[in-house]
């Protein structure tokens, strides 16, 4: 690391501070040997009190660790064996302007997950549980503004059944109540 740290001071796009001045840095570099949860922590707190990209050279990369390490602000990834000065220094510039830098296994995890992410906003409704014909029956009159014994009679039910019918549903889905069960039923479509 002595050695990158000389590198980068003797770059006039890049300008070192020290570890009291980080609240002023633009741009955080952190060597480490793996991503491990004390490196998670660490890079949690650096983004929580800086809020600055994180360029990150490491010794080994894993797929897995790419989630965890970009929701920490780290927007390049160097394997150290490829961590020249040179390449540093073109990493930290691409992260001081909003850029980004990693190795194409990566980036290729990385689609991966935007495309789950985008397949799953394209069909939200995927994975939206299902209600029981009786359970949408009672959540409808719930939303027409049916109390209990109305629902029982509408029903043919007693009041006791649609109470564990909606107390069932209601701890299914880890609904508080029934305006809440109503609402949530109406946005994901089950009603």
């Amino acid at each position: 690391m002595a050695g990158l740290t000389s590198y980068l001071s003797s770059k006039a796009e890049a300008v070192l501070l020290d570890w009291e001045q980080r609240a002023r840095a633009d741009v955080v570099v952190v060597a480490v040997d793996r991503i491990g949860p004390e490196v998670l922590n660490a890079l949690r707190r650096i983004a929580g009190e800086i809020g600055a990209p994180v360029v990150l050279v490491l010794d080994e990369v894993g797929e897995k660790d790419v989630l965890a390490a970009v929701e920490c602000r780290v927007v390049a990834i160097l394997p150290r064996s490829a961590a020249t000065g040179e390449r540093v220094l073109r990493s930290v510039l691409a992260a001081a302007s909003g850029g980004g830098v990693m190795p194409p296994s990566l980036v290729a995890e990385l689609l991966k997950h935007v495309e789950r992410l985008q397949r799953e906003l394209v069909s939200p409704n995927a994975g939206v549980p299902k209600l029981t014909p009786r359970e949408a029956d009672v959540l409808r009159l719930m939303a027409d503004g049916l109390d209990t014994a109305e629902i029982a009679s509408r029903l043919c039910y007693s009041e006791r059944t649609i109470k564990n019918v909606f107390y069932g549903l209601t701890t299914r889905l880890n609904l508080r109540n029934r305006p809440h069960a109503v609402a949530y039923a109406l946005r994901k479509g089950m009603i």
